[in-house]
This record gives C-alpha cells, structure tokens and sequence, in this order.
C-alpha cells in the first residue's frame, strides 16, 4: 500500500513545517535565514541627529531640533510618505549583513557661533540603507540634511530636506525668535514663531505584529517637543536643564537647548532592523535519486 512519499512505498519522510520568524536587530550581527526562506519583509531604521545648541553670538539664541533617521520598510508606509518597498529576496540558511546606526551628538554651547547637531549614522541591512538623520542647527550654525532634515535655528536659517523616500525636512526659523522641530519620517518638523516647533511625526510600523510608531524628529529651542516616535523634546525653557535625546532604537532626532542653557542639544536615537520570514515548508517527497541511495545503503525498510 502506498504511503506519504509520493506513491513510493517504504519510509516515511514528513514534510518539514517552518513557523513564521520575527527578528529584531538593535545592535550590529547577522541575519541567517531559515532554510525555506526566499523573501523577508524589512524595516530599517538609521540613527537619528543630534539637536543643536544656543549660543551668544549677537546675543542668547537656541538650536534646532534633530532630524530622525531615515526609514524604509516592505511592510507598511515608508518614510517621506513614500509607498511600502518590494521585499527583499534571499536564500534560506544564508547569512546577511546588519549594521545599526547610532545617533548623532548633540551640539555644544559655544559663542562663536553655537555647534549644530552631528548626523545619525546609517543603517545597513545587506543592500538596503537608510540614511542617518540630519543634525539640528545650533545659533548660527547650519542644520543638515539627512534621513529627516534637521530643524533651523534662530538668527534666520532654514530647516534642511530629508531623503527621498526616508524622511521629510526640518522645520524653518524664519526670525531671531524661532527654531524648527527635526523633520520626521512621517510629518515635516514644524516652525517655531516664536520660540520652538515641534518635531516631525514619525510612522507607525506593525511587522512585529503591533503597532510602533518610529523615527519621530525632535523638539526646538525652548518649548519644542519631540515628535511622535522617539524624537526627543528640547530643555523645555529649563535653564541648564538637559535636552532629551531621541529613544534608541527608534532613529529618533535629539532635542535642542534654548539660549539660556550651556548644556547643549542631546543625542538622536540609534537605528533598529526588524524582518519578517513567512512560515512555509518543505516537500515530504523522496526524490528518486534519494530512493536509489538509500536502497543502495541498505537502509531502506
């Protein structure tokens, strides 16, 4: 009578059910796919920029907020209000490369002029990179471009454009009294007029299976709060009080100090990877050439 093996009678070879696997990569390693893998859905997320500093060049004046990391994904919307990517093909049991971006410094009080925000770094998932956020301008001191731009800061500068595709810009400070929030991977950050906007919102992501919102862009100068999704808030108008860095793992932007605080802008949040293998399965079959070996060996019974 013939059994599971396709009409071949003799042993049986069952078929090998392979669950569904959700990794999440916080820091740098290796992602090995599961044997019947050939596609992976992917988030990558870069690190976030550091917010900017005040400084006392032609009086006391704050800093932009940080721009977020920039943020690609297949399962869901990408940042800068692009379209879910195509997954990404692979091969089972093969290793790929992870990278995680860490944020970018805070900028540092100094007269002549204040220190903008350093960039985020990349995130690298075998071909696929985000770009690191852009750092918040400090007092007279360019923000620049990134995953999500860094926000403006007085003494009149523009907020900087994010990535295609990743993150949108910074927020504008159009006069001495204003600076613009970090751009987000979902929302572009908001001018401050007067005093500090907000950070750009980030986007909400379910490939884990719940809902997260990443890749918010921080708060400006004085009263700016950190957009949703890590983005950290700015000193809240506390004199010598920190600013809030962005959340790790989220690619969150820094917050920014205002021009009564030496403490300086704080640090973006590092990048994360998150992938996604469907569940799947192997053919319980013999192959004839396997029938031929085993009955050769002798172990065919």
């Amino acid at each position: 009578m013939a059994n599971s093996n396709g009409g071949i009678v003799g042993v049986d070879n069952p078929p090998i059910v392979q669950p569904a696997v959700i990794t999440t990569f916080n820091s740098s390693g290796t992602l090995t796919t599961a044997p019947y893998t050939s596609i992976v859905n992917f988030l990558v997320i870069a690190g976030g920029g550091g917010g900017g500093s005040d400084g006392t060049t032609g009086g006391r004046h704050g800093g932009g907020g940080g721009g977020a990391g920039g943020y690609r994904t297949s399962a869901g919307t990408s940042g800068g209000g692009a379209s879910a990517e195509s997954t990404f093909p692979v091969s089972g049991n093969t290793g790929y490369p992870v990278v995680i971006g860490a944020g970018g410094a805070g900028g540092q009080f100094s007269s002549n002029p204040a220190t903008a925000g350093t960039a985020g770094s990349n995130t690298v998932f075998s071909s696929i990179t985000s770009t690191g956020g852009g750092g918040g301008a400090g007092a007279f001191a360019a923000s620049t471009t990134g995953g999500s731009g860094g926000g403006g800061a007085q003494g009149g500068t523009t907020g900087s454009a994010g990535t295609a595709n990743q993150g949108f810009a910074g927020g504008d400070a159009p006069n001495y009294a204003s600076a613009g929030g970090g751009g987000g991977a979902g929302a572009v950050g908001t001018e401050g007029d007067p005093g500090g906007g907000p950070g750009g919102a980030g986007v909400a992501s379910s490939i884990t299976g719940s809902s997260v919102t990443r890749g918010g862009g921080g708060g400006a100068q004085y009263n700016g709060t950190g957009g949703p999704g890590g983005g950290g808030d700015s000193d809240m108008s506390v004199d010598g009080g920190p600013a809030e860095a962005g959340t790790a793992n989220t690619g969150g932007g820094g917050g920014a100090s205002h021009n009564n605080n030496d403490a300086g802008g704080a640090a973006g949040g590092s990048g994360v990877v998150i992938t996604s293998e469907a569940s799947g399965s192997g053919s319980g079959v013999w192959s004839l050439e396997a029938v031929y070996d085993a009955v050769t060996a002798e172990t065919w019974v």
